[in-house]
């Protein structure tokens, strides 16, 4: 996915919605901070969003524009509409977020979360498809492993594991990825 065609997913949702503002939180967000990221950033064709102050419309943007739509058919990427607790994010992210506002937005805000805490959310989920991308954050620099260790205690996580990883193993797969 390019930044333009996260503009245009953007358009699209504001004309689904009719809210103003949203979030980007996979790994597309990266658009936000860095518009042209290597291909290797790029690969997805799906943006996660929801609008920011009605969350709920969610289902609305599935619906319109997302996987198999007319909009993915026609245009070869797509919105997934998603819950805002679907990744663990540190508690100040909000903080961070790399805003898109412009003319290809006609207006309407976008704020993708920082390029930390994307790397942070993936880190927590450890799939294998993210533990590529979040070591290619690091290998390009994107990603400063302290600034991401710094954060660790701000993500909720259950020292238990019933989140199915603990503060400490989050450290350790962290450190394991930054080689």
């Amino acid at each position: 996915m390019t930044r333009e065609q996260l503009e245009h997913i953007i358009r699209a949702c504001a004309d689904i919605t009719k809210q103003y503002e949203f979030v980007v939180m996979g790994s597309q967000a990266i658009l936000g901070a860095y518009p042209n990221p290597p291909d290797e950033f790029t690969v997805s064709m799906e943006a996660d969003v929801y609008p920011l102050n009605a969350p709920e419309l969610r289902d609305q943007i599935d619906g319109a524009i997302g996987e198999f739509s007319d909009f993915h058919n026609v245009y070869g990427y797509y919105a997934e509409g998603i819950d805002p607790d679907l990744a663990k994010l540190p508690s100040d992210w909000l903080t961070r977020v790399n805003k898109i506002q412009n003319e290809n937005t006609m207006g309407y805000a976008d704020y993708c979360i920082d390029v930390l805490d994307l790397f942070l959310a993936k880190a927590v989920a450890g799939r294998h498809k993210d533990r590529e991308f979040c070591k290619a954050l690091l290998q390009h620099g994107y990603v400063d492993v302290d600034a991401a260790l710094s954060k660790v205690p701000l993500i909720p996580l259950d020292e238990r594991g019933v989140d199915t990883i603990t503060p400490r193993s989050l450290v350790a797969r962290t450190r394991r990825w930054a080689g």
